[in-house]
């Protein structure tokens, strides 16, 4: 075959999707929104999975661009607005969006961006600063109890996970959760440092988040909101102290409003392949999350459920 011929057949292939990813992507140059200030869930995600992306070679480049506020609807309306059509453009997202986005109400709303991928899953844990004068999680409810609006609970946007497992935990032993003091911050490193500081009372997140500080003593852990004890961590969850209260946290990845289902394959079929990544068993290791890769009309379907079913618990916590 002519070397010009050979050429032209190459690219064809490229154009179609045909060659492997990796061939295809030598020169990608991807964009990833984090909707979030530095230091949170959010950000530790998608720079992990930037991170995969390019030690896979799966692209050349990654860029990161850190936009927080308003359980990440600040960053969902500049993606949505400035992204329209870019098949190289990504979103790190999540329940916690989904929570604030119904408590919110945001003009711009996750419908207009493109369902992509879920990547993780996993579970809050309440902490109090090493000197915190209360040493157990009963000690804070019968605070809660005396005084509700003399508990401070730090922890992301209004509507994350934390805020409604906090609302859900007051409705649990009695308390009317619209008498709950939330201190809502604008990403995982202020509400880090709130608690460090003693700022707050008592502070949620996901426990890769705390891992670091309850390892080193400056948090103290008091309860996880996981249906059973997570493997390795020495952590009671709130059932067990005799708290009904269940919840979860999962991320993911959206992409830009108006790309064609062709491009959507293209950027979901990269996503999955960063997810097979060393680089990315290795944050899941590190960071304690489960990997929990759905993808196509599963994630569409489960995004509608989600919604839903956040809906439903705030409502019947009093958060709306």
């Amino acid at each position: 075959m002519r070397r010009d011929t050979f050429l032209k057949s190459l690219l064809a292939l490229g154009a179609a999707g045909s060659l492997p990813l990796a061939a295809r992507a030598s020169g990608l140059n991807l964009k990833m929104m984090l909707p979030a200030n530095p230091g949170g869930g959010w950000d530790t995600t998608g720079r992990a999975l930037g991170k995969a992306i390019q030690d896979a070679g799966l692209a050349a480049t990654v860029n990161y661009d850190n936009k927080g506020g308003a359980a990440g609807a600040i960053g969902l309306a500049q993606f949505v607005n400035a992204s329209k059509g870019d098949p190289n453009a990504l979103m790190v997202m999540g329940a916690v969006m989904l929570g604030g986005l119904i408590t919110g109400r945001p003009p711009v709303s996750l419908d207009k961006a493109t369902p992509i991928a879920r990547l993780t899953s996993e579970y809050n844990v309440f902490v109090l600063p090493a000197n915190s004068p209360f040493k157990t999680m009963q000690e804070v409810v019968d605070q809660l109890k005396k005084d509700p609006g003399s508990v401070k609970w730090g922890g992301g946007s209004r509507g994350s996970t934390e805020h409604i497992a906090a609302a859900m935990l007051a409705r649990a032993v009695g308390v009317d959760p619209s008498r709950i003091n939330y201190v809502a911050f604008r990403g995982g490193g202020e509400a880090t440092a709130a608690i460090l500081g003693g700022n707050v009372t008592i502070g949620g997140s996901g426990y890769s988040e705390f891992a670091p500080y309850i390892a080193s003593g400056k948090m103290r852990a008091l309860a996880i909101t996981a249906d059973t004890r997570l493997p390795g961590v020495n952590v009671p969850t709130l059932k067990q102290l005799g708290i009904d209260v269940v919840i979860g946290n999962w991320r993911g990845v959206y992409g830009a409003p108006g790309i064609t289902p062709a491009q959507r394959k293209a950027l979901t079929d990269l996503v999955v392949a960063a997810t097979k990544s060393r680089a990315w068993t290795e944050a899941l290791a590190k960071n304690n999350w489960t990997s929990a890769v759905l993808t196509g009309p599963a994630f569409d379907k489960f995004v509608d459920d989600e919604f839903a079913s956040l809906r439903a618990v705030m409502v019947k916590s009093g958060m709306i």
